[in-house]
């Protein structure tokens, strides 16, 4: 009967840890399996990441495209079917979305867009609100604050 007592793995899974560098009669002294020379068989030696020993590595062997513009401001994108479960009267603001789990405390700037439908007159003060959400928001009986 298996028990935790008796339990082994099975024969093969396991294999014992190669002893380098224990003299000429282990077959792996002298050299420890490292060969002669060159950087691999130096102590201290570590491959910086992308190093292809010394061929045209190939983050610069392909072509740069584009422009990567650093000042971009990304938006966190909220629909107006999010802003939906918020009671009517209410004001939505950031903490507002935090609390109910829409976004998260450390995201970025944020921006309603039109996506869905809202039916409770709320207040929206958050960084954007596109054309088409603010038009949805105002007929819904709600305001806009920038």
């Amino acid at each position: 009967m298996l028990k935790l007592n008796n339990l082994s793995p099975s024969k093969g899974a396991r294999r014992k840890k190669k002893r380098v560098g224990r003299g000429p009669g282990s077959g792996r002294g002298k050299t420890a399996t490292r060969g002669h020379k060159g950087a691999r068989s130096r102590s201290g030696y570590s491959a910086k990441p992308g190093f292809e020993g010394g061929q045209m590595p190939l983050h610069r062997r392909l072509p740069k495209r584009g422009f990567n513009n650093i000042f971009k401001k990304e938006y966190v994108i909220v629909s107006l079917s999010d802003l939906d479960r918020f009671e009517a009267g209410a004001t939505v603001d950031r903490q507002a979305l935090v609390e109910a789990g829409i976004i998260r405390k450390g995201d970025g700037p944020v921006k309603v867009l039109a996506n869905g439908e809202i039916t409770k007159a709320v207040t929206v003060a958050v960084d954007k609100v596109s054309g088409g959400a603010r038009d949805k928001i105002t007929a819904a009986g709600g305001s806009v604050k920038e």
